[in-house]
């Protein structure tokens, strides 16, 4: 399996694979029904919904420590994997909707998987308006797959926690994924606060896909996220949407592990503690 990426033509020709299962991971952020209806409404024969909310988040903290899409509990995760048939065994390919404009949703799904230490997880290329544009089969059933055991084998080192971030060193580039008037403080639409973690350099997910939705090249993501050899560390406002660019950095040569970490609880965790500094502009 390719991985990070499939093509629709691998999906296609792979789709009748017993291994295979398929997460559709359709969402968005200022309407969370719009992912499930659209998945009611047609989505890749076999694909099960994973809800980023309910699936792919775990509970938000009263203190709003963990940020607003905290990660889920490894076990419970695993557990709901399972329920919808994904085996450690399996090949999983993730995909949602970037013609929306929100089109992180399934490198989230990705990120995880490889967070429970599955290796065999791709997010399809184009995502949805690629299936369709290819003529991919539309279903409109809900499957019932057969439960399985997922056996989870977390990856620690993929991870950064706020104090990770303080105590970094010189060498480690901070990369706040999130659109520039956010990362500059000059709009905050959801969090409670504006501005961005002191050092940090801004590289907008969305530069890592082309204007059709397709993913850059390598070439064009290493130069687009600039790290050079320095070990990364990537957040935006809850640890959805700084997925795109780990898997970017991973397509540029630079795999998740140490050196390509997620700061899960991001901007919303980082100014859950009014202790915790703050910059604005492109300081």
């Amino acid at each position: 399996m390719p991985t990070p990426l499939v093509s629709v033509s691998w999906l296609r020709a792979h789709l009748r694979d017993p291994r295979v299962r398929v997460l559709d991971a359709r969402y968005a952020l200022n309407d969370p029904l719009t992912g499930r209806i659209a998945y009611l409404g047609g989505h890749v024969p076999g694909a099960v919904y994973a809800d980023l909310e309910t699936d792919l988040s775990g509970p938000v903290q009263p203190d709003g420590s963990g940020g607003r899409h905290p990660l889920p509990d490894p076990a419970a995760l695993a557990a709901w994997l399972g329920s919808v048939g994904v085996g450690n065994d399996s090949l999983v390919v993730c995909y949602d909707d970037p013609g929306t404009g929100q089109g992180f949703y399934a490198a989230r799904a990705w990120w995880l998987l490889r967070w429970l230490g599955h290796a065999g997880v791709a997010v399809l290329d184009g995502g949805w308006p690629a299936w369709v544009a290819a003529g991919g089969d539309v279903s409109t059933e809900d499957p019932s797959p057969t439960p399985v055991t997922f056996v989870p084998d977390v990856q620690a080192d993929l991870v950064a926690t706020a104090a990770d971030v303080q105590a970094r060193g010189a060498g480690t580039l901070l990369i706040d994924s999130r659109a520039p008037g956010r990362y500059r403080g000059e709009v905050e639409p959801i969090d409670r606060r504006a501005g961005h973690i002191p050092g940090a350099v801004n590289r907008d997910w969305t530069g890592a896909l082309d204007g059709s939705g397709h993913w850059r090249d390598a070439g064009a993501q290493a130069a687009r996220l600039d790290a050079g050899g320095a070990p990364t560390v990537t957040y935006c406002g809850s640890g959805v949407s700084a997925t795109p660019n780990l898997l970017a950095r991973e397509l540029a040569g630079v795999p998740l592990g140490p050196d390509n970490r997620l700061y899960a609880g991001s901007w919303s965790d980082w100014i859950s503690d009014d202790a915790r500094p703050v910059a604005t502009g492109e300081e």
